[in-house]
């Protein structure tokens, strides 16, 4: 039972955002796909956006080794941002899987406890979970009255949309719905897993309370909010590669980038499937053509996948000829 249980958490996801992209690019002309890549495509704006995205892992990494520091756990950074990169690696594979992989990687070359590097990510989670809320609230709210100036100029309600939706459009909607209801209880069944382990338990209370011990908190919270800025921007230069996004602003860069964030929630690998629903709705609002928008989503989701890769393949080549810290210095 238990195995057919993990293989099923392995599959499911692949099986949910396979499906999703199924039915957003079913009967699309692949080969414009690929003379947009091959011609029409700024490919200096894509490698721009490149060391943001490496950055704000970095950032994670040198975060994360702050806050075991007071628990008395010392981490090389170079571990600690390979264990990271490590991490987002292998949740291609395993959706989630990150946290522990790259916990694992800890206690395996520099002998850092499990449970307290488990427990300094469960805090590191809910200080980015505040963090994305604040911003999305705000940008949410200023981004009201694009909403409503998009209403103004098309003639568009509410109203309409709600009569407009189809009896396909109604049962995508319901079975978003089931799934959000399937991931809440699937966490709170893991959460009741995790509470049955006493040593895990206290290692996450010491996490929770490490951040009490940070020597430096300015430089926690610069990296904390640095984080989410290279996000940001990783996404946005994006727009910049193509003729029918570059013109749309950071506007509406910021209020997708807030919907995707809240998207990925699904366990898809890297979000593969509601990311590009999330996104392509919202560049569609913006006036962007639904074919142009589901090829931006997908060359950049795709281009994206590609670098945590192989940012991920060098952290094992890295590690491989890392040295391993046997004895734990008092």
């Amino acid at each position: 039972m238990k195995t057919l249980q993990t293989i099923a958490k392995i599959i499911l996801p692949f099986v949910l955002g396979g499906a999703i992209l199924y039915w957003m690019y079913r009967g699309e002309d692949w080969q414009k796909i690929k003379d947009v890549m091959l011609h029409d495509m700024k490919w200096s704006w894509m490698l721009l956006s490149f060391p943001f995205g490496i950055l704000a892992q970095v950032f994670r990494g040198w975060r994360w080794q702050q806050t075991l520091e007071p628990l008395g756990e010392k981490t090389r950074p170079s571990v600690a941002v390979n264990a990271v990169f490590l991490s987002y690696a292998a949740s291609l594979i395993v959706p989630r899987i990150g946290e522990f992989t790259r916990c694992g990687v800890l206690k395996r070359w520099d002998n850092t406890s499990f449970p307290k590097a488990l427990g300094t990510v469960v805090t590191e989670r809910a200080v980015d979970t505040l963090i994305v809320m604040f911003y999305s609230g705000i940008i949410l709210l200023f981004g009201m009255s694009t909403f409503g100036t998009f209403f103004q100029k098309t003639g568009t309600s509410f109203e309409h949309i709600l009569d407009g939706f189809s009896m396909t459009g109604w049962m995508v909607t319901a079975i978003c719905g089931v799934a959000v209801l399937l991931l809440l209880h699937l966490l709170l069944k893991r959460l009741s897993i995790y509470n049955k382990v006493k040593t895990t338990l206290h290692g996450i209370w010491e996490g929770v309370l490490s951040l009490k011990g940070v020597k430096n908190q300015p430089l926690y919270l610069f990296y904390s909010i640095g984080i989410w800025v290279m996000y940001f921007l990783h996404y946005y230069l994006t727009f910049f590669c193509f003729d029918f996004t570059a013109d749309l602003g950071i506007g509406c860069a910021l209020i997708s980038f807030v919907v995707a964030n809240f998207a990925v929630i699904v366990p898809t690998p890297n979000g593969a499937g509601p990311w590009h629903f999330a996104i392509k709705t919202m560049l569609i609002l913006y006036g962007v053509a639904d074919h142009q928008a589901l090829i931006f989503v997908l060359i950049v989701h795709t281009v994206q996948t590609m670098l945590v890769i192989l940012l991920g393949i060098y952290a094992w080549a890295r590690l491989s000829f890392t040295k391993r810290i046997t004895l734990r210095q008092e």
